[in-house]
């Protein structure tokens, strides 16, 4: 092969080093639009309450508006599908959530492959599941839920944020590792499952803490237990689940997800906002007082919680004997 000459070589330097420039200048750029950021629930539970605190946060730092775009029904797979199937340019994101890893086994058809459709962008944080009753109800404690339960087969009703939810599977594990038979009644978000919850008309939901914690606080629920192996600082008198069900836990995670395909380019640069937004003092303490733990790092290290998780929540609904058609 024939070397270029000098000025060939200069020439062609110069042509990549303008292409590299130009490329840096496009992600500085980024986002010049609104970013359409797909939440797959309706409004009021964990997803959206996340979605808008970090969504806000974004767009006061990016220079554009991050869109919530509510997409709820069919267990978290609508809106999923949606995402999955925009075009991979960065101005459409999913709020990923233990439904996506879930639904990858509990589904027996799916329109897309949720880990190789959806390309991590960042995490954001982890959060315990609850298990709580309206506050007339029986039992009091995890214990007396239980012997409640054996001695009434089939006639709790226990609420869902949707099938498919880690809402959904926390409560099917506690009732395949206690025996116990609750009626599922899944809704199409936790907004909706807690209204009837506080009114009574559902018994019982392993919620995740975000969207539950003020309805506790406020005494509109009892919470039993946290379904995490440890008690967790935003309800520190709570007992875990494990203390009367060796062996139990349950948490949720959640973050940010693009259609397989986004540049690169773009993907680091929502990550590294997301990651200034969880280094932010008044983020942490709002995190906090939901009960969460920031996660943070690489697109790298979502990607690997995304793929642990679909392994876990597999065993988790084949344990539970699970399926949706």
């Amino acid at each position: 092969m024939r070397r270029l000459t000098t000025p060939l070589r200069l020439f062609a330097l110069a042509v990549v080093a303008l292409g590299l420039a130009g490329s840096v200048a496009w992600a500085q750029d980024y986002p010049t639009k609104p970013v359409k950021w797909v939440v797959p629930y309706p409004p009021g539970g964990t997803t959206d309450i996340l979605a808008r605190l970090v969504g806000q946060y974004l767009s006061e730092h990016l220079g554009q508006q991050f869109v919530i775009d509510n997409r709820p029904g069919a267990g978290n797979n609508i809106g999923t599908e949606v995402v999955a199937n925009s075009p991979p340019d960065g101005y459409t994101l999913l709020l990923v959530n233990p439904a996506n890893g879930i639904n990858a086994t509990l589904y027996k058809k799916l329109p897309f492959n949720f880990l190789r459709d959806i390309a991590p962008v960042a995490g954001i944080t982890r959060v315990p599941n609850v298990m709580e009753v309206y506050p007339n109800f029986p039992a009091k404690s995890v214990a007396e839920f239980i012997t409640y339960g054996k001695s009434n087969p089939g006639k709790i009703n226990m609420a869902s944020s949707g099938n498919g939810t880690s809402v959904h599977l926390s409560g099917e594990l506690f009732m395949a590792m206690t025996g116990i038979k609750m009626t599922h009644v899944p809704y199409r978000g936790a907004g909706p499952a807690l209204t009837d919850l506080i009114a009574g008309t559902v018994d019982v939901m392993f919620d995740n803490l975000p969207s539950s914690i003020e309805f506790i606080k406020s005494g509109k629920l009892r919470a039993l237990a946290v379904t995490t192996d440890t008690r967790n600082e935003a309800l520190p008198d709570i007992p875990v689940v494990a203390d009367a069900v060796p062996g139990f836990e349950a948490s949720a995670w959640f973050g940010i997800g693009a259609p397989k395909g986004t540049p690169a380019i773009f993907i680091e640069k929502i990550n590294k906002s997301v990651n200034a937004a969880l280094a932010d003092p008044k983020m942490k303490i709002r995190l906090a007082e939901l009960g969460g733990i920031p996660m943070g790092g690489t697109p790298a290290d979502f990607g690997q919680i995304m793929a642990s998780e679909t392994a876990k929540w597999e065993k988790a609904v084949k344990f539970a004997g699970a399926s949706i058609e």
